[in-house]
């Protein structure tokens, strides 16, 4: 075996992380982000509005944090595409997600099982704890800006000057 068909291994050079590292750490702080979210707003809402409350909460957290957690999944389960279609599906889904925001809000608004300002104020406060905590999540996390090549690779040669 010669030595190019072997991996570079330079014990001196740190691992190189993982491109989709950040994307999932977002996605992981998000998600601990909007359950702390639930418990607390639903806690609340118990003592505010009793039952009605608990379930303006749930639903607020259901519909403000899906609606934010969705893209980043969107955005880490279209990484490897290529750029256009990652656009075109991340333009797609967001679309859907307010299309279906509004009709969940549109069929919520008869009913009265719920307390609406449980559900705003937590929709609100979920919008806003999980977008903080994926931010958080991507700027954590180590990142590379260029892909690096190894030693050995040689390029084309292509240069149009």
């Amino acid at each position: 075996m010669s030595s190019s068909d072997q991996p570079d291994s330079n014990p001196i050079l740190p691992a190189l992380p993982d491109s989709a590292a950040p994307m999932r750490a977002a996605v992981r702080y998000g998600v601990l982000g909007l359950l702390a979210l639930t418990v607390i707003a639903s806690v609340i809402g118990y003592f505010v509005a009793d039952l009605p409350g608990v379930w303006g909460a749930l639903i607020g957290a259901a519909v403000g944090g899906g609606f934010i957690l969705f893209t980043a999944l969107g955005v880490l389960l279209t990484a490897k595409l290529p750029a256009m279609t990652a656009g075109a599906v991340l333009l797609g889904t967001w679309l859907l997600k307010l299309i279906l925001a509004i009709v969940v809000m549109v069929l919520l608004e008869p009913l009265d099982f719920y307390d609406k300002g449980a559900l705003v104020l937590t929709i609100v406060f979920a919008l806003i704890i999980v977008l903080g905590a994926e931010t958080y999540g991507v700027l954590s996390q180590r990142a590379l800006y260029v892909e690096p090549h190894s030693s050995g690779d040689e390029t084309t040669g292509n240069d149009t000057q």
